[in-house]
């Protein structure tokens, strides 16, 4: 194609007639995407890519990027406007966000060159400017006539991925197909929401897994939205509709700061801080054997009981999320008794891990709530490697510089107290309830080593294993240990336990700690 043919066909004019061109062109931007195409996207409920940005920023905000840009490729059948992506800034409850919202309608959302630049030049603006980076994904991947130049443009987003990397808040929202090297950016983005029945992320689809494995699977069970919250762990969050989902990305950037340079926006509550919290002493059993559900603990102790949970849906064991606590947005992990007692497992340890560090980059005070019988015995676990996911979680704690406080309520045994952010990990401040045992290992499998040959030589050794167990909870299963040699800094009661905990915030607001000088340290991946 000539630079003549590429060139703008009204050469010559008055400045009105260039006007009117430009409000010609710019409305054919507006609608790039043939009827036929909007329809099947509406006949799948979905939204078009403008009427996403349109629900999803504050009313007349948007200020749009290269929406004159089309492909320069030389085979292309058509040359719509805006080349697939629409892209540009705009605010979210009054904060700047930049965004880009692919385009299924044209060429499927596919990218190719110019497609891809124009991300590129978005990504390096939010990063210059310290904004938010969201992308909404709804594409085919790449552009396979443009071949080897959609590769490379899939390249540069990597890159500029890893470059903003704990520098500003990037988040993928899946809103249609994602697939082959499009679920990577994805993957490499701080968090990922997805669509109940319209999402999918695979790097091959079913045809290929079918022709490759004989394997039979449909679209859903493979990269659906269920399949990526409860299975793979690769979806933090999920909802049940297109707008459901960009009014859950809006309350996650609510407990975000803009970049790791500036503070979280911080709310006023009308929650008291000197609220008490008699509620805790009926909700969590005295009994450590018996469950409950800590999300019902982590609502009453938070501003207005609102807790937005991270990865629901996979590795149960612990819960992990944001809240607020005087107003002040805080990123809490805690162990779930309710799933597999609260054991650390594989899954779990990388949940807690992946937060901790999130909560690390972005300034996010930690709040660890301890009730831990260990970590997960067995075969399986041991060959998957639970040694080396288990190190990913106590390399979080260890490496992290933000405000960090351990509430211990009831069990915290051997390496699980350790690894839930210790005094000995760093935790700024560690306080505990009267009920809390502190142990090397939990009072009925100490009883059975120590007191071995007592409990076999006796006449009555299941009396004499009961009465060990008795003598080792008494000694050792307690907070009063920990508390002489200064690992637990108080011992409190659970009615004070909000008092205590927005008070030891605001004592670690000004927290400072050196890093030491390196490129960066050797993560246990």
């Amino acid at each position: 194609m000539s630079e003549a043919e590429l060139s703008s066909p009204q050469s010559t004019g008055s400045l009105a007639d260039k006007i009117e061109d430009l409000a010609s062109r710019k409305e054919e931007a507006l609608h790039a995407g043939s009827e036929k195409a909007v329809q099947r996207q509406r006949d799948k409920g979905k939204m078009l890519a403008r009427e996403r940005i349109d629900y999803f920023l504050d009313e007349g905000s948007f200020h749009e990027l290269d929406m004159l840009a089309r492909t320069r490729f030389a085979d292309a059948k058509s040359r719509p406007y805006t080349d697939g992506v629409v892209t540009g800034w705009g605010t979210v409850d009054g904060r700047k966000v930049f965004l880009f919202s692919q385009d299924f309608t044209i060429n499927g959302g596919s990218l190719g060159e110019v497609f891809a630049e124009k991300i590129h030049k978005l990504m390096d603006l939010a990063l210059s400017v310290g904004a938010p980076c969201i992308g909404l994904n709804d594409g085919a991947g790449a552009r396979i006539p443009e071949g080897v130049v959609s590769l490379d443009g899939y390249g540069g987003i990597f890159y500029r991925n890893v470059a903003a990397s704990g520098i500003i808040p990037q988040i993928s929202v899946i809103m249609g197909p994602c697939a082959g090297g499009a679920v990577y950016s994805p993957a490499m983005t701080d968090f990922i929401f997805m669509v109940e029945k319209s999402s999918h992320m695979f790097i091959t689809g079913p045809d290929v897994v079918k022709t490759v494995t004989g394997e039979e699977v449909t679209l859903e069970e493979l990269g659906g939205a269920t399949s990526h919250s409860s299975r793979s762990g690769v979806t933090a969050f999920v909802a049940e509709s297109e707008e459901a989902v960009l009014d859950d990305v809006k309350k996650l950037l609510s407990f975000l700061p803009s970049n790791n340079i500036e503070p979280a926006p911080v709310l006023e509550s009308s929650d008291s801080v000197d609220r008490t919290n008699e509620a805790l002493l009926e909700l969590v059993p005295s009994d450590n054997s018996q469950p409950y559900d800590v999300t019902d603990l982590l609502t009453e102790l938070v501003d207005d009981g609102d807790f937005f949970e991270y990865h629901q849906n996979w590795a149960g064991s612990v819960v992990c999320g944001f809240a607020r606590f005087d107003g002040q947005p805080v990123g809490i992990v805690a162990n779930q008794p309710l799933v597999l007692a609260g054991v650390l497992d594989i899954e779990s340890s990388s949940k807690a891990a992946r937060f901790v560090r999130t909560c690390d980059s972005f300034g996010l005070p930690i709040l660890t709530v301890v009730d831990a019988p260990g970590f997960m015995p067995g075969v399986g676990q041991e060959n998957g490697g639970l040694i080396r996911h288990g190190a990913k979680l106590l390399y979080a704690y260890c490496e992290a510089t933000v405000p960090r406080i351990q509430l211990i309520t009831r069990r915290a045994y051997g390496g699980a107290y350790v690894v839930m952010d210790s005094k000995g990990i760093g935790s700024d401040l560690s306080f505990a309830w009267p009920s809390a045992e502190v142990a090397v290992m939990d009072p009925a499998g100490a009883a059975d080593i120590v007191y071995r040959q007592e409990i076999q030589n006796s006449g009555r050794p299941d009396a004499e294993r009961k009465k060990r167990v008795a003598e080792y909870k008494d000694a050792h299963a307690n907070p009063w240990l920990a508390a002489e040699r200064g690992y637990i800094d108080d011992v409190i009661d659970p009615v004070e336990t909000r008092r205590k905990l927005i008070a030891g915030f605001a004592a670690l607001k000004e927290k400072h700690r050196e890093l030491p000088n390196r490129k960066h340290g050797n993560v246990p991946l």
